[in-house]
């Protein structure tokens, strides 16, 4: 069994809000989740750090995360997202990383509008500004893995971050093999060295009890394709049907073949390798 005491467990993707119920059902139906209650629940579960996401049920979430990211450095930091369309977005892209805490963007492109600007071209602006700044993205964007994996070969520098196993997360309902359909198309992707996955929420996906068998057979072709060190381990822990430690340990003690090595990058170490979150600094 793996000591979790040798390694940093990071959280690669979490969501944090102070008002408002979430749109998305497949998320706890509460008015907030603060980083106190965060906070508690991941000292509990073994989690060091964990990387906030915006959420748009809360129009106050970008100061929400902020605030998490000021009280508990080190425990926090977040990605952050400037709308494609609005011209002052441009000019905010070289100075991003100049915030305290903030590691990257992140997109939701799964809907309308930003699935129709994203195969319209509207952020055909950002890639080339991301590369040059150094700026990495993650995305959700299931439907349009063509158009990425272009972006990823037009863009070498450019880091990409594809969500939850490359599937529409807790926008769908499917569950085991049918939500994993685009499986073949994510894995075709590993040829670009800029492309990593973040393996968040495998459970919710899963029709069965924990261990969660046949999420670890799509997790385990993600490893074998993209390797530990663009592998990312993390919960998106307000739809999750288990624990936060059970989270983990599907990883650290369920999952078959991996080594102690693998696991120090898969749970935490990569993503903080790729997205450039220095904990200690």
């Amino acid at each position: 069994m793996t000591n979790d005491e040798d390694m940093r467990i990071v959280d690669a993707q979490i969501h944090l809000w102070g008002n408002g119920l979430p749109s998305n059902l497949s998320h706890r139906q509460v008015t907030s989740f603060p980083a106190e209650e965060a906070i508690a629940m991941m000292d509990e579960a073994g989690v060091d750090a964990a990387v906030i996401h915006l959420v748009h049920w809360d129009p106050n979430c970008h100061q929400v995360a902020l605030d998490a990211v000021e009280k508990y450095p080190g425990r926090f930091a977040m990605l952050g997202e400037l709308p494609p369309t609005d011209p002052q977005s441009r000019d905010q892209v070289a100075t991003l990383l100049e915030q305290p805490g903030m590691l990257g963007l992140r997109y939701v492109m799964l809907n309308d509008p930003e699935r129709q600007w994203l195969h319209d071209g509207e952020f055909d602006w950002l890639w080339p500004a991301a590369e040059a700044a150094g700026v990495p993205i993650a995305m959700l964007a299931t439907d349009s893995m063509d158009l990425i994996a272009g972006v990823a070969e037009r863009h070498p520098g450019l880091r990409l971050t594809i969500d939850h196993l490359g599937g529409r997360g807790g926008l769908t309902t499917l569950k085991d093999h049918e939500a994993m359909t685009h499986i073949p198309e994510l894995l075709a992707m590993a040829k670009y060295p800029n492309v990593s996955v973040k393996v968040t929420g495998a459970p919710g996906y899963s029709g069965e009890p924990y261990p969660f068998p046949i999420m670890q057979t799509y997790v385990r072709q993600i490893f074998d394709a993209f390797g530990p060190e663009r592998t990312f381990w993390g919960t998106d822990i307000t739809k999750m049907p288990c624990s936060w430690r059970e989270c983990i340990t599907m990883f650290t003690e369920a999952l078959p073949g991996l080594s102690e090595d693998d696991k120090r990058l898969v749970m935490g170490d990569a993503v903080c390798a790729w997205w450039g979150w220095n904990r200690g600094g």
